[in-house]
């Protein structure tokens, strides 16, 4: 635990703490641009906050620290940030693409993850 670590996770917390407002926003207005741009902009924001706090936390350890192994290289991670980008630039034109590229995320989350079976 150091200095980084924590401000890494201090950042990730603020932007999780915004999930609740912006959930019951596109919850009343999902068919208005702003909600679904907001919505879309704090789950990017997270996604973007988390990659930091893991990268944070890996590079404070050595080389054998078996997170490293288990993340890898982070597809699930990266495929979400290019995911929640585009819907916020598509919710300029449509917001139900943006919607389901959003749901589409959570989906993928739920799959099990094979990267956690192939490093045991």
């Amino acid at each position: 635990m150091n200095g980084k670590i924590l401000w890494a996770n201090l950042h990730l917390l603020f932007w999780l703490s915004l999930i609740p407002f912006t959930t019951a926003w596109i919850g009343t207005d999902y068919d208005e641009k702003l909600p679904v741009i907001a919505y879309g902009a704090v789950l990017l924001f997270c996604a973007i906050a988390y990659f930091i706090l893991q990268a944070q936390i890996i590079q404070s350890h050595g080389e054998e620290f078996p997170l490293r192994k288990v993340v890898g290289s982070d597809r699930k991670g990266k495929i979400s940030i290019v995911c929640y980008s585009l819907g916020v630039v598509f919710s300029f034109v449509n917001t139900w693409i943006a919607i389901a590229l959003y749901a589409m995320i959570a989906v993928l989350w739920l799959i099990p993850d094979r990267r956690i079976e192939e490093s045991v």
